[in-house]
């Protein structure tokens, strides 16, 4: 009996240490490898997260790419606000251009001031206004996702003082003085 104790509990000792091998290898491969293609893939899906996927793959000393999402938020939050506005005003300027050639429906109060013409120049600037901010909401996007990509790339890009370049005069032939290049790795 106690040898079957005694042996059940080295094969319950032997696996515990087993799976813990096995979570620090996983770990450690984890560490090493961080996708691109996942931080842009979350980059698309939702704006920013491919940003906060990056700041926890960076080491300690480097952590910085959490402070992008408000930015993130801010440029696609302010260029949406204003292609909803512009959308809105050009949709009630068309309305009311309708119904004043028409004679039929309610007029709006706030375009008493402006005649036909003037109703037909409004509207065909808030719709400008509003095809420029569907581009600038696309511009914000792609600039987001562009920089996660980046940014992923960078992740384990080496950037320490054990990376030198040295600039040296030489001599190439016997009548001709040259510069010299040299890239030092310690």
């Amino acid at each position: 009996m106690i040898r079957i104790l005694g042996l059940l509990a080295c094969l319950q000792l032997s696996f515990a240490f087993s799976q813990t091998d096995t979570e620090a290898i996983a770990d450690s491969i984890k560490k090493e490898f961080h996708s691109v293609r996942k931080a842009s893939l979350l980059s698309a899906v939702v704006p920013g997260a491919g940003q906060i996927y990056n700041h926890t793959a960076m080491p300690k000393g480097k952590k910085k790419a959490y402070w992008k999402v408000p930015l993130i938020y801010a440029g696609l939050g302010t260029t949406t606000f204003f292609l909803i506005q512009n959308n809105n005003l050009q949709r009630d300027l068309k309305r009311e251009y309708n119904n004043r050639i028409s004679g039929t429906g309610d007029l709006d109060s706030r375009f008493d001031f402006y005649d036909n013409q003037g109703v037909l120049q409004l509207y065909t600037y808030h719709l400008n206004q509003r095809d420029l901010f569907i581009l600038a909401t696309g511009v914000a996007y792609l600039i987001q996702l562009a920089d996660a990509a980046v940014e992923a790339h960078f992740i384990s890009f080496d950037i320490s003082e054990d990376l030198s370049l040295q600039i040296r005069p030489s001599v190439m032939s016997m009548q001709q003085a040259g510069i010299q290049f040299s890239f030092r790795f310690r």
